[in-house]
């Protein structure tokens, strides 16, 4: 239990059903679609929805997103990948013979066809009780009548003010007189609007095909994109097999490859070699351990993960509870590795969102256009924003996560559900790009090593090892930072804060459900 004379906020309870999202609007819209007849699924692709109206830097219908679901709370985990692939036109070769010796960053080389609108139509129609026009009429209201923009909305807002002023639409929709949209402004995004009611007219289609996908590719080809209109009208989810490792009693689910899930389940098998609950959770010897685990899972991700055989030997591998165990062996309590491969930090704003139903459906959801505002390109007659996810391939044709045509990249955006004794536990999740892993397993080891509550463990002070950085939030304790300092850590503080998350806890024997929103963004969670 929480103190009481210090800030912070419960978890939050009920019986029937719980959302937990990242966005008060989205939360309120998705417990609408729950009180009137809709399940877990509508309600989820209900905040995604209205998450890419009123969360613009963080997700859109212009990205990705993945799903895991568990229909009447069964540990029979149904997974979605909506993750869309790199243009046909797109190679190593291709990008090298107009100079590209790495895929941007940004513009439209770094744009992948959009796979999140085929994966809602799919997953509503497959799973839903409602139809898609209907989960979709709260964020058509708010592209069209408008939305208050909320405090960390601008935070990241103003910070991608830069790469906004590059694109004519993206400055002409998301900037006034040159400055990015500011807490308590109320922004309109009518073209949008105009396209979420042709979508939820038409269904995929709508998106695909026609109109929306004509001028979306004309937009990308006038830039110099390779996209064509045959592209998005192939775009389609796929229904495949969640990758697992069992952690302290439970099941933890994950997405397989392309997605980094697996780094992960890595770190939790790593991990699972210590008796963590042992240390003080927000001590240096937890976090030491935490953060060594993290630096050794994340060499294996860059090294092996991209769209890569589910049940291939690398999945094989990295889910083997020996080779954790090699890897834990070369951890030292006294001391930082120092041979260690170093990687750059990507931060990505993504949307995730934790819902259980009155019949306790359980769905995890993530959706994400990676960077903020994605690409930076913005389709002036659609209002769709384009996500930059190309941008993780490489040009090494060596590498599993070479770009090549029609390729899904590495991605980053990892939602998760914890499950036992033939029943879904608990749908979580945390975002926040390349920390994602970190943030689930840092989350994960609270509520099952610690004992934490769900709200409590997601507001948990974080760190994060970056090139050759070790930042700390500014709520580590200065003893802590210290003694990190005196294992060889190179500590500075955080800038920011990592991530941001949500989860849903189902109590079977007292029927109570517990929900939490990370304190870090906007959100709420909320039940009744």
């Amino acid at each position: 239990m929480r103190d009481f004379q210090l800030p912070g906020r419960s978890p939050v309870r009920s019986t029937g059903a719980m959302v937990a999202t990242s966005h008060p609007l989205s939360t309120q819209a998705a417990l609408d679609i729950l009180r009137t007849g809709g399940n877990a699924v509508d309600a989820a692709v209900c905040a995604s929805a209205v998450q890419a109206v009123v969360e613009p830097q963080s997700t859109g219908i212009g990205g990705d997103c993945f799903v895991l679901y568990c229909a009447g709370g069964s540990d029979k985990v149904l997974a979605l990948n909506g993750s869309g692939r790199s243009p046909a036109a797109a190679s190593i070769d291709s990008f090298r013979a107009m100079g590209l010796d790495a895929v941007p960053t940004y513009g439209p080389h770094s744009v992948t066809i959009p796979g999140a609108i085929d994966a809602w139509d799919r997953l509503v129609r497959d799973q839903g009780r409602m139809t898609l026009a209907e989960v979709l009429a709260p964020a058509i209201h708010y592209a069209e009548k408008g939305y208050v923009v909320h405090d960390r909305v601008a935070f990241d807002w103003a910070e991608a003010a830069g790469l906004l002023s590059d694109d004519e639409a993206s400055t002409s929709i998301f900037l006034r007189d040159g400055q990015p949209y500011a807490a308590g402004d109320l922004h309109i995004q009518a073209r949008l609007g105009a396209t979420l009611r042709t979508i939820a007219e038409q269904g995929r289609c709508g998106f695909y095909e026609g109109r929306v996908a004509e001028a979306i590719v004309a937009r990308l080809r006038q830039l110099g994109g390779v996209h064509t209109l045959e592209d998005f009208a192939a775009t389609a989810c796929d229904y495949v097999s969640s990758v697992t490792i069992d952690y302290r009693g439970f099941r933890v689910h994950q997405m397989p490859p392309n997605n980094q899930g697996l780094t992960a389940l890595l770190m939790l098998n790593i991990l699972g070699e210590d008796k963590i609950s042992g240390h003080d959770p927000v001590g240096a010897e937890r976090f030491h351990l935490l953060v060594e685990a993290a630096r050794l899972a994340y060499r294996e991700r860059d090294r092996r993960l991209a769209e890569i055989d589910r049940d291939g030997p690398v999945v094989e591998t990295l889910l083997s509870k020996d080779y954790a165990r090699r890897l834990h062996s070369s951890i030292d309590r006294r001391r930082a590795m120092t041979d260690l491969p170093e990687f750059e930090f990507r931060r990505s704003d993504t949307v995730y969102i934790s819902i259980v139903d009155q019949d306790r459906n359980a769905i995890s959801f993530i959706n994400s256009t990676y960077h903020a505002f994605g690409s930076g390109i913005t389709c002036p007659e659609t209002g769709v924003v384009l996500q930059n996810r190309g941008s993780s391939f490489r040009v090494d044709p060596e590498h599993p996560n070479a770009l090549a045509p029609s390729k899904r990249p590495m991605h980053t955006i990892m939602p998760g559900m914890l499950t036992r004794d033939g029943r879904a536990v608990m749908p979580f999740g945390v975002m926040g790009g390349d920390y994602q892993p970190m943030g689930n397993v840092h989350f994960l080891s609270n509520v099952l090593d610690f004992g934490m509550d769900v709200q409590a463990a997601l507001d948990a002070p974080r760190v994060f090892h970056s090139e050759g950085v070790l930042r700390a939030e500014r709520g580590v304790p200065a003893e802590t930072v210290d003694q990190l300092t005196a294992l060889g850590h190179a500590v500075e503080e955080a800038l920011e804060p990592f991530g941001g998350g949500q989860a849903v806890w189902i109590d079977w024997e007292k029927g109570t459900l517990t929900g939490a929103s990370d304190s870090r963004k906007d959100g709420m969670a909320s039940g009744f």
